[in-house]
């Protein structure tokens, strides 16, 4: 167990003390430390695990976007009869959205803009809080820079890079406008968990009407609810032991439907190959006007998928998810969508069905199974994807807290949320049974898709500012061809609204209004807590026994606050005339990296003179982190704590050099009195010139110390160690209290009627709805107290 010793009393005159301790202490650490943040960027793959790489993710991260041949045609002319010319300009169009979207965009640029492997909107906005302040919740401290897998860019001050961070930070309203931004691409995520399932398993299973003409749509339909019910019902085994399937499942599909392409270009109409030249585009649009633009909602459905395809990225290198797209992916599409158009070009009025008109009878059964396997594949994706959105945005308080479990030994990524499950089923079923009618949904779905990447795009243009430091010229290509196509995408999808299109901006509205309102909620009772925590000079002034009876047993208070005392402490010692013999205060707050590695959890703290006892002990977690129920975060929490207590002791009686010694003076004149991050004093014999910011000293273990730094420190410094360590161990045996505020947020009298509505009754509501904190760090019952208060805000 790793923690780190830090302290409040650095000052100008040693810091170079305090380097050189860091360096003797650490320095092998330091080195491994570099190793692991550049770890994924240098690893390298032997072209064999390459190539298994990139088989495996097929069945992962493409299975939506393979299934979109079932549908387009029939969305792109859903009147059924069509024109020759008019089925080349589709193909046309067909091809180089496929051209521009998955391959350029996100294939080769948006999929390099991974957070340590994480895609998706919230791994974008996490590379971006790393490299700007613009978290709207600033619980950060120096020392979380220091992380392994915080990795982060610099720039020279002129740089358009530092223009550009400058004009982010400077107002609050820009800093929530990107996060709005960001929350709205996540709801629109959501929404596809929704959409892709009804419209993937209506479309598979609508292959048996085609060979059964006399059946009604409603058992089509009947058939599609059962396979969802069983899809969603089944999400709690995860998908381990059933996942090896997914990818020979998918390799299949896409052979499929590129070798029946290959058959219907060989015997039906080659010319459609002509296609490829993007002067039928211009004619398509010219032959059909307003028609032909409103088609562009069943063109897009050919690139739905794209955005799984970067949310699901997790666990394969970039290399092989192009690897994967270039070599089968792209061309079996190509190959698919050109035999349905040379189909058509013969068979005028079966647009309708086109996908299940050019299968050959003696395969017809087969391909319509597989199909509905795919389909099924395809669902799987997006939904685990909106399982790990909705835990990446509760990681970042943009989400009320809802019970996680963890479905995989192997994989960390594989997570399941029941309460989410349930209400994506529900949904998914009354959308399905709702509108019956395919092209609804897939109005619905367009919607959705296309407000995903404008997201993604502008979010991209931030990236591409900060993070990968590129020269404005090349950004302002980038945004304007990525712009243009998708704004006209957008300007299709606008004349569906009416058609289907309402579902999701409904859907992403309740989302929004929840994700917004649990975060408005969250930064304004951060913001009350950090306002009315607790003066150390009032806390030392109570003395040693703070003015009150210290009784056995250990005192774990949990706060928000990363630094000062919160006031619940305040709260609770006023109305109680007792308190534990050791009070320890813990803040647990998730940072903006995928995972913080287990050995650099835990940042421990001592708040005031020893004899008072208290400590501040902060865990950190990542976006991707889980609370498992088989984590002892007591015990953790302790051995923290006691690696931190004989390391300082060490750290005292250290002296190897006149300026340490130095140091080492006024390391031991602070240790009467210390500073808070506040900087309030505490101890009348404090320099008031000591600067409030943190020293921190990282240590991992006492094996990584080197023998010739560490010194004796005499008999005595040892006897108090094992004296606190002994005295810690007995108030552990005598109990551990784990003391919880049981806060009620109130909105003031004068407040605005939409504050009083989002405050005392929807965030009041979600905090009622929503797991306590106990239950998400299994503290049990008996050892458990609620101190309740009420914050006006």
């Amino acid at each position: 167990m790793a923690s780190r010793v830090e302290t409040d009393d650095e000052n100008d005159n040693n810091k170079g003390s305090m380097w050189v301790l860091d360096q003797k202490l650490d320095q092998p650490m330091d080195e491994e430390a570099g190793r692991l943040r550049n770890m994924y960027r240098e690893k390298k793959f032997s072209a064999v695990l390459l190539l298994r790489l990139a088989f495996q993710s097929l069945g992962v991260v493409y299975g939506d976007l393979g299934t979109s041949p079932l549908y387009v045609f029939k969305n792109t002319f859903p009147h059924g009869h069509v024109d020759p010319e008019d089925v080349i300009g589709a193909l046309s169009l067909i091809i180089y959205s496929l051209t521009l979207v998955p391959l350029l965009k996100y294939v080769f640029i948006v999929c390099r803009a991974n957070d340590n492997g994480q895609g998706g909107t919230f791994a974008l906005y996490s590379l971006l809080c790393r490299h700007a302040k613009i978290n709207t919740i600033p619980n950060q401290h120096r020392t979380d820079e220091e992380l392994t897998t915080y990795s982060r860019s610099t720039f020279h001050e002129q740089s358009f890079a530092a223009t550009t961070k400058r004009w982010l930070e400077e107002f609050a309203f820009r800093k929530n406008a990107l996060l709005m931004l960001v929350l709205v691409g996540t709801c629109m995520v959501i929404g596809d968990g929704i959409l892709t399932p009804a419209i993937s398993v209506l479309s598979a299973v609508g292959g048996i009407k085609v060979d059964h003409p006399s059946m009604s749509n409603g058992v089509v339909v009947l058939v599609a609810v059962v396979i969802l019910v069983g899809l969603f019902s089944l999400q709690h085994y995860g998908t381990d032991r059933v996942g090896w399937l997914f990818a020979p499942i998918v390799l299949l599909w896409f052979l499929l439907i590129g070798g029946i392409g290959i058959f219907n270009i060989w015997k039906h109409d080659s010319s459609v190959l002509k296609a490829f030249s993007p002067v039928y585009i211009f004619r398509y649009f010219r032959r059909r006007g307003k028609d032909g633009w409103t088609s562009l909602g069943g063109i897009m459905l050919s690139i739905t998928g794209t955005e799984a395809l970067f949310a699901d990225l997790a666990h394969f290198p970039v290399s092989a998810v192009q690897i994967a797209f270039t070599v089968v992916v792209f061309p079996c599409l190509l190959l698919a969508y050109s035999g349905q158009a040379a189909y058509l070009m013969n068979n005028k009025e079966h647009a309708v069905d086109a996908f299940y008109r050019t299968i050959p009878e003696s395969i017809y059964w087969p391909v319509l199974l597989i199909a509905t396997a795919a389909a099924v594949v395809a669902s799987q994706a997006t939904i685990s994807a909106t399982f790990s959105i909705i835990k990446q945005a509760l990681a970042l308080g943009c989400f009320p807290r809802v019970k996680v479990v963890h479905t995989s030994k192997k994989f960390l990524g594989q997570i399941y949320v029941p309460d989410i499950n349930w209400i994506l089923m529900i949904l998914c079923i009354a959308v399905t049974a709702g509108f019956k009618n395919q092209i609804q949904i897939a109005n619905a779905y367009g919607t959705a898709v296309v407000i995903v990447m404008l997201v993604t795009t502008l979010l991209m243009i931030l990236v591409m500012l900060l993070v990968w430091r590129c020269h404005w010229i090349l950004v302002l290509i980038f945004a304007i061809l990525s712009m243009v196509v998708e704004c006209t995408y957008f300007s299709a999808v606008l004349f569906k609204i009416d058609q289907g299109g309402w579902v999701p901006l409904v859907i992403a509205a309740a989302f929004l209004l929840i994700m917004h309102v649990w975060h408005y909620g969250t930064v304004k009772r951060y913001e009350f807590e950090m306002h009315s925590k607790v003066s150390m000079a009032w806390i030392l002034g109570l003395g040693p026994s703070l003015g009150l009876v210290r009784v056995p047993g250990i005192g774990l208070v949990y706060t928000e606050l990363a630094s000062g005392v919160p006031h619940i402490f305040s709260h609770f010692i006023t109305n109680l005339p007792a308190i534990h013999s050791v009070v320890v205060f813990v803040c647990v707050k998730y940072l903006p990296v995928y995972t913080v590695p287990e050995e650099e959890r835990f940042l421990v703290k001592r708040i005031g003179p020893k004899n008072f006892h208290m400590f501040r002990c902060v865990a950190r977690y990542g976006y991707k982190d889980l609370h498992k129920k088989d984590d002892d975060f007591e015990k953790k929490l302790f051995d923290a704590l006691f690696l931190f207590v004989r390391l300082e002791s060490m750290m005292e009686g250290c002296s190897d050099s006149d300026e340490y010694s130095m140091y080492g003076q006024q390391t031991q004149q602070s240790r009467d009195g210390m500073l808070d991050n506040n900087g309030n004093s505490s101890s009348s014999n404090v320099d008031t010139a000591i600067s409030s910011v943190d020293s921190i000293v990282p240590v991992r273990s006492p094996m990584h110390v080197n023998s010739s730094t560490v010194c004796s420190s005499g008999q005595a410094s040892g006897q108090t160690e094992m004296d606190e360590l002994e005295f810690l161990k007995n108030c552990r045996g005598a109990g551990v209290v784990h003391i919880m505020g049981n806060t009620v947020v109130r909105a003031r009298r004068d407040s605005k009627f939409y504050k009083k509505i989002a405050i005392d009754y929807i965030y009041a509501f979600l905090r009622k709805i929503c797991r306590e904190n106990s239950v998400i760090f299994n503290v049990p019952h008996e050892s458990l107290l609620n101190v309740g208060q009420i914050f006006f805000v």
